[in-house]
């Protein structure tokens, strides 16, 4: 078994890591990759449910007492963090690697979450808040781009969904400590709130420790001129499995040739995003921009929308987030499979109009009063069973649709974008909306979610292009591949 790349000339070289990556059968070191990188996700959906499930007990805490529009203004802050550190870690993550990011995000979540359960007053909350953004933004850029480029292109679709669909595992997790930590006859609820974050934080120590064994990527190796490392580790990954489950199959495609040349430089991203690659940047952009908006609107408020419209004590709304929570969750697992064998374009496209059409009429039953707490809860469960789906697809495409040298900070800046245009507007503007106390106009915000869904729909099934199946290199041509340039 070659561990080396193929022969080199100056400065070109060719090498067959990832043909080797990908002709590997699902094995145990595919699961460590899951486990160790996606358990981010299922930390951030506890992270976010606490708040969301929290919202009522912060209302009311003695020492905070935030108003409505400031619970949506935290919300937005959150997010405004998470902007900023996609942005700046995801630039990192595509120079310095994937493995070195993947540490210090985590720990910047980990003090900054730990830090949340201490706030004094609105403005601390706030920054607490937007701090544990910008080590979750950076853990999506980074680990993101690490699994797409880990996992065989046959499972890549499937991977992707249901890591980033694991985000509502922890939400489902985030519910049912809510429960526990709002029931004043088990805690104090001022202290119950606070020690969810805490403990949260700490929890992050035993990821750190799960990464340790994780390798950089072979294909950031490979494209940062160091092909025989990424060669000896590929090696090491093949030993593994070949152990477990016998001799490898021959690789599916050949070697891949490629340039040496420094890192993509800000205008080798410019002219590759809005240049050669124009409409997959129009479509990254609206795939990410509507999903952020409509479930950020949505989510962060909607332990409000049950306290204040339906009269669901505080300490009880864990009950209502928990089905919905499980029904996100489901949606990417069960649906995930179809993104690889039906194909990206015809899902995409369904996940997303089918959403939309829903939310438009849950959103009109909500205005004329037809449906109570549970009913509306019911209704949620269902729109976003696809809406998940639809959103982890989002990131999936984005990191498809990019050269490997810039894949990272492809995800960071469709992310952010996505998440500043849709994401930190929806907050505030639903919290705006709920604190009128008016059905009617918390409708038109509704609608106007549903309305954003169809857009993307309409915009995948035109600009949507097949990615199930082939390899990262074939989807999109490795800059390294067209030639040395510098950066």
């Amino acid at each position: 078994m070659r561990d080396t790349p193929g022969p080199a000339t100056g400065d070109r070289f060719e090498t067959d890591v990832p043909a080797r990556l990908d002709r590997l059968p699902w094995s145990g070191f595919h699961w460590r990759v899951v486990v160790a990188l996606g358990i981010t996700w299922v930390l951030d959906g506890l992270e976010v449910t606490l708040v969301g499930s929290l919202a009522g007990a912060i209302h009311q805490s003695p020492s905070l007492a935030l108003t409505s529009t400031q619970i949506g203004l935290t919300a937005s802050a959150y997010l405004v963090g998470a902007v900023v550190g996609a942005l700046g870690f995801g630039y990192l993550a595509d120079r310095i690697g994937r493995r070195r990011l993947f540490f210090v995000t985590l720990i910047v979540y980990m003090l900054s979450s730990i830090a949340t359960g201490f706030a004094w007053d609105f403005w601390s909350f706030a920054l607490f808040r937007a701090l544990t953004g910008a080590g979750i933004g950076g853990e999506y850029a980074a680990v993101n781009s690490a699994i797409q480029e880990l996992i065989p292109a046959r499972y890549r679709g499937t991977t992707d969904l249901c890591v980033n669909g694991t985000f509502w595992g922890g939400a489902a997790i985030g519910a049912v400590v809510a429960l526990v930590v709002l029931d004043p006859a088990i805690v104090d609820p001022e202290i119950g709130w606070r020690g969810a974050f805490v403990v949260g934080g700490a929890l992050s120590l035993v990821v750190l420790l799960l990464r340790r064994h994780l390798p950089e990527s072979p294909r950031w190796l490979m494209l940062h001129g160091k092909p025989e490392e990424a060669g000896r580790i590929v090696g090491e990954i093949e030993r593994d499995v070949e152990a477990a489950s016998g001799p490898l199959p021959p690789p599916s495609y050949g070697n891949v040739v490629l340039h040496k040349r420094g890192a993509a430089s800000l205008g080798d991203i410019w002219k590759t995003m809005f240049g050669t690659h124009r409409d997959r940047a129009v479509l990254g952009l609206v795939l990410m921009s509507c999903q952020a908006f409509f479930y950020n609107a949505v989510f962060f408020t909607y332990a409000l929308v049950l306290t204040k419209f339906y009269g669901i004590p505080a300490h009880h709304v864990g009950w209502f987030m928990l089905p919905f929570a499980l029904g996100n969750l489901a949606g990417p697992l069960l649906l995930g499979r179809f993104f690889d064998t039906i194909g990206r374009k015809p899902m995409i496209t369904g996940t997303y109009a089918l959403s939309g059409l829903l939310m438009a009429g849950t959103g009109l039953a909500f205005a004329a009063g037809w449906l109570s707490a549970w009913e509306q809860t019911a209704a949620w469960t269902v729109i976003f069973f696809f809406a998940s789906a639809a959103a982890s697809a989002a990131y999936l495409t984005v990191g498809e649709s990019f050269p490997l040298e810039m894949r990272a900070m492809a995800i960071a800046l469709f992310y952010a974008i996505g998440t500043a245009v849709g994401g930190v507007v929806g907050p505030t503007l639903f919290g705006w909306l709920i604190e009128s106390g008016e059905r009617g106009h918390i409708m038109w915000g509704y609608l106007a979610a549903a309305a954003l869904m169809l857009v993307a729909a309409a915009t995948e099934w035109r600009l949507g292009f097949a990615a199930e199946g082939r390899s990262l290199e074939d989807v999109s041509t490795p800059l390294s591949a067209q030639g040395p340039a510098g950066g």
